[in-house]
C-alpha cells in the first residue's frame, strides 16, 4: 500500500492525470521522487504511440509537441518561464529570486515559451520514427526532476534516493548508447552541467522553478541530439 501511495503522490503533483488522492506523510513522501521517472515513462509510451499511429506529419509533431505538456498539465513549463524571466533580469540574486517567485508571467517567459515551442516544434517534425529511435524517445526523461524541491527533498530519504536516481540514470545513459543514442546522452549531461552552473552561479542553489526550467531544456536538447543523430545516419 505504501508504494502505490508513493506513486500517487508523485503523479499527483508532477501529472495531471488522475490517481486516488492520499494525506502526505513521512513514509508515502520519503520515496516519492524515485517515482518521478514513471510520470516521464507515460510520456515516452504516448510518444511511441503518436509515432506508430498513422498522422499527418504536421500532426504527429503537434501530438509529439504537446504529450508532455498535457501528461505535466505545464508544471515544468511555468518553471521555465519563471526562470526564464529571473535570469533575463540581469539583477542581482536577491532580486533573480523575488521575481520566481512572482506569480506573474513577464515579456521574457513569454517570447522564450514562443521560441521554445518553435524550436520543439519543428525538432520533432523532423524526427524520423522507428524502432530504435522509439525506444531513444521513451528514455526521453531522463533528466532528474526535484520541483518544489525543499517540500520533497526534506521529506525524502535522501541517500536511498539519491543512490536510486544516479543509477537509473546510468543505467539509461548506458541504453541510450548501446542503441546509438550517445548524443542525446550527451545533451542530457550537458543540461545538467547547465543546471548546476546556473543554479550555483545565478540562485545560490536549486529550487522548483529552476528543476523546471532544466527539464524544459534537457528535452529540447535531448530531441535536437535525436534529430542530428538521425541526419547523420546513427539512428
Amino acid at each position: 500500500m505504501i508504494v502505490l501511495q508513493t506513486i500517487a503522490v508523485a503523479f499527483a503533483m508532477f501529472s495531471a492525470l488522475p490517481v486516488p488522492q492520499f494525506e502526505w506523510n513521512e513514509k508515502n513522501m520519503r520515496y516519492a521522487m524515485c517515482a518521478f521517472p514513471l510520470i516521464g515513462l507515460v510520456c515516452g509510451g504516448l510518444w511511441c504511440l503518436c509515432g506508430v499511429l498513422p498522422l499527418p506529419e504536421l500532426a504527429r509533431a503537434a501530438a509529439f509537441c504537446l504529450v508532455p505538456v498535457a501528461i505535466t498539465g505545464g508544471i515544468h513549463l511555468d518553471g521555465y518561464a519563471d526562470t526564464s524571466d529571473a535570469l533575463s533580469s540581469y539583477g542581482d540574486r536577491e532580486k533573480k529570486l523575488e521575481i520566481l517567485k512572482d506569480s506573474h508571467c513577464g515579456a521574457f517567459a513569454v517570447i522564450r515559451l514562443c521560441c521554445y515551442f518553435v524550436a520543439y516544434f519543428g525538432l520533432c517534425g523532423s524526427v524520423r520514427f522507428t524502432p530504435r529511435a522509439g525506444l531513444a524517445v521513451a528514455a526521453f526523461p531522463l533528466a532528474k526532476d526535484t520541483g518544489l524541491a525543499h517540500t520533497f527533498a526534506t521529506a525524502a530519504d535522501k541517500q536511498t534516493v539519491r543512490r536510486f536516481l544516479w543509477g537509473l540514470s546510468a543505467l539509461l545513459i548506458l541504453a541510450l548508447t548501446a542503441l546509438g543514442g550517445g548524443g542525446l546522452a550527451a545533451a542530457a549531461l550537458l543540461a545538467l552541467w547547465r543546471y548546476y552552473f546556473v543554479a550555483k552561479k545565478q540562485f545560490g542553489g536549486i529550487t522548483g522553478d529552476l528543476a523546471g526550467w532544466f527539464l524544459q531544456r534537457a528535452e529540447l536538447w535531448m530531441l535536437a541530439a535525436l534529430a542530428v543523430s538521425q541526419w547523420g545516419g546513427v539512428l
